[in-house]
């Protein structure tokens, strides 16, 4: 029998542990491998890119690169992986993020171990798994983004990011903020300067300023 091959990501190692634990007891689960961030889960998936595993369960909240961001680029790189959003937040913002990021299913913290089972079988089969509740959050998200203007082509973070540009924030009170790495928050700025053909960071709030949207 080929068993599910698990990768874990989670900055606390006690959830590791605790999910390790879990999961060795299914005799249809192997878990391959875990990340402390995600960050560490990119090196270490590519270091093991001749035994991918087929299902990733991804914290949301990581200092170094948050569970949304960390799952774009898995998924980028790796189409075939399936990502499983495992959290203890559960706004609207969030919920779309992560599946638009990729994810197949969102699913919270306090859910039982045999639902997390539950939810690795489906998406190894590529079928998403949502309890009522994330589903209506998943709901509302997509209603309120619709409502939304459109800003520029500009992704969810790049308008995070410009957003807390306009309220006066460090590059290292937005990487905290975010729960990114100041690396990844000059990224974001110089392709909003690049986007709004702008030349440096007060330019960009008195643009978020003029559009109304700060």
């Amino acid at each position: 029998m080929n068993k599910m091959k698990v990768f874990l990501v989670d900055d606390h190692e006690m959830v590791r542990l605790g999910l390790k634990t879990y999961l060795m007891l299914d005799p249809e689960i192997d878990v391959l491998g875990e990340a402390s961030g995600g960050q560490d889960a990119l090196h270490k998936l590519e270091a093991m890119e001749d035994n991918l595993p087929d299902v990733v369960l991804m914290d949301l909240m990581m200092p170094d690169m948050d569970g949304v961001e960390t799952t774009s680029r898995l998924i980028a790189r790796y189409p075939q992986l399936r990502i499983v959003m495992l959290t203890s937040f559960m706004e609207d913002e969030q919920v779309v993020s992560a599946i638009q990021a990729g994810a197949v299913s969102y699913v919270l913290k306090t859910i039982s171990a045999e639902e997390l089972c539950y939810a690795i079988r489906g998406a190894y089969r590529g079928m998403p798994v949502m309890s009522g509740e994330v589903s209506q959050a998943l709901t509302r998200g997509l209603r309120k983004r619709a409502a939304e203007p459109e800003r520029d082509g500009l992704t969810e973070r790049e308008k995070e990011v410009l957003l807390l540009i306009a309220d006066g924030k460090t590059n290292k009170d937005i990487a905290d903020e975010l729960h990114i790495s100041i690396k990844t928050v000059k990224t974001h700025v110089s392709n909003l300067l690049m986007k709004c053909e702008l030349q440096d960071r007060t330019q960009l709030a008195v643009f978020a300023h003029r559009k109304g949207w700060a």
